[in-house]
């Protein structure tokens, strides 16, 4: 079995003062995906980059205290890869791509739109640049014996059933018809799979991860689901099982943990 976890931290120092690490340590995952670090690498200690046999490699953002992805593995991967090959976002620290052998995974961070119509164009334009990335992704796992899961906070919910108030936020970042269908390009037009989909296509409430920090949205449900693992078919279709951990709080974020059937 192969246990993927991905959590958006909204900073790794916050989360481990909330017990984030101990927690990891019981989970019993060989790879963990985190974004917004919310570090440089002078900010990362021996006991963030090192726990219970896991080891911590990151993209961090040239701006201090913002942004940045990571990846946690048991086993050393073969070789990693930062950034996508865009001045803009790559100094942002918006992806970390690590390979095994047949296997690659990626912690991924999509901009948020959401505080400012700059904001917004910036996060158009990852999604212009990335898509022929995806596309480039796609044909890697058709060209080879290469499976790829893209894990992360996308920033989109998909459809009316991934949040709870969708008619309110039509006109919102993260709900907008543009980004509502560029995600489902992702899925029909290049073929990549949503694996917590397949495993519970009608899940609703259970099946938020961020939760915004105005009002009681946590205390009433009020969520979105916008970190997902996005996967090749053929490594999707080996996902066993998926939860959102939602009994302890390290974030605004929940994690997603999906079992793959993967040696």
């Amino acid at each position: 079995m192969l246990r993927i976890i991905t959590l958006n931290l909204n900073g790794i120092r916050s989360a481990v003062r909330k017990g984030w690490l101990d927690w990891l340590a019981a989970q019993n995952a060989d790879i963990v995906c985190v974004q917004e670090i919310k570090a440089q690498a002078a900010d990362i200690t021996e006991e963030m980059r090192k726990v219970a046999g896991l080891t911590g490699y990151f993209h961090h953002a040239e701006k201090k205290g913002y942004s940045g992805v990571g990846l946690y593995a048991k086993v050393p991967p073969e070789r990693l890869i930062e950034g996508i090959g865009s001045p803009e976002f790559d100094a942002e620290g918006r992806f970390l791509r690590a390979d095994w052998p047949g296997l690659s995974v990626i912690s991924l961070y999509l901009p948020s739109g959401s505080s400012s119509p700059e904001r917004q164009a910036a996060k158009f334009r990852f999604m212009d640049v990335f898509y022929p990335q995806l596309a480039d992704l796609r044909k890697e796992t058709t060209d080879s014996a290469r499976e790829i899961v893209l894990c992360g906070d996308w920033n989109i919910a998909p459809t009316q059933k991934d949040l709870k108030n969708w008619r309110s936020n039509q006109k919102n970042s993260g709900f907008l018809p543009e980004e509502r269908a560029w995600i489902g390009q992702v899925k029909t037009e290049l073929g990549w799979a949503d694996a917590y989909r397949l495993l519970y296509p009608d899940a609703e409430a259970e099946a938020y991860t961020w939760w915004s920090n105005r009002g009681q949205a946590w205390a009433n449900n009020v969520g979105w689901r916008i970190d997902y693992q996005i996967a090749s078919p053929g490594l999707a279709e080996r996902s066993s099982a998926a939860r959102v951990f939602k009994d302890l709080r390290f974030s605004d974020h929940a994690p997603l943990i999906i079992d793959y059937a993967w040696p």
